[in-house]
């Protein structure tokens, strides 16, 4: 099976081009899914944070608050990298696990931090999605209502977007979001079908 690598920097798509796949009976694995049912309350994990992180990082009910856990790994390179290295090996080891009971010629794993991971060796082919910077902050500020300071924060900690496009195999420009998105994927769709044949 062809694993196709999606990743992106934030706010560039990922998500909505991930949805288009799925749309075309497309199996869809995603780190980000993965990480957040890592943390759900009563998860080895979350136990992990809190005795990483103090229990200011957890809600009154014990769940996960997420706000105060991004305000002091953004803050911090040394506290990114702790949490780093509790939940990227167990999100890696469950996409593996996950992998291994698909039977389909492609799936798509999104995987926002594929090269910050260094874990391109992962896939077989890389997609990125792409749009100008000052799109990504303006849709991340709608979304997420961050600061524009946080949401540069975030986007300094990932890899440039000229580097990305660089070790892309296939690129997917997401500056409008329009029925071109939809073409985009479908072309995609059509050539991994055919890469998949040509391997078995």
């Amino acid at each position: 099976m062809l694993k196709v690598g999606l990743t992106g920097g934030i706010g560039c798509g990922k998500s909505t081009v991930a949805g288009i796949f799925a749309g075309l009976h497309v199996p869809v694995l995603d780190a980000d899914e993965i990480a957040h049912r890592l943390v759900e309350k009563g998860q080895p994990a979350l136990t992990q944070i809190q005795q990483t992180f103090g229990t200011a990082i957890l809600n009154p009910d014990g769940s996960l608050n997420r706000k105060n856990l991004r305000e002091q790994v953004f803050s911090d390179m040394k506290q990114k990298q702790k949490l780093e290295s509790i939940l990227h090996p167990l999100i890696y080891k469950t996409l593996q696990a996950e992998l291994e009971q698909l039977i389909a010629p492609y799936c798509i794993i999104s995987i926002p931090l594929l090269f910050e991971t260094d874990m391109t060796h992962f896939v077989d082919r890389i997609l990125v999605i792409d749009c100008p910077v000052e799109t990504q902050i303006e849709r991340v500020k709608v979304r997420d209502s961050l600061s524009i300071e946080r949401i540069q924060s975030i986007i300094d900690s990932q890899v440039s977007r000229a580097f990305r496009k660089a070790q892309a195999d296939d690129l997917i420009d997401n500056s409008d979001t329009d029925y071109r998105l939809a073409e985009q994927v479908k072309k995609l769709h059509n050539l991994y079908l055919s890469i998949s044949a040509c391997r078995d």
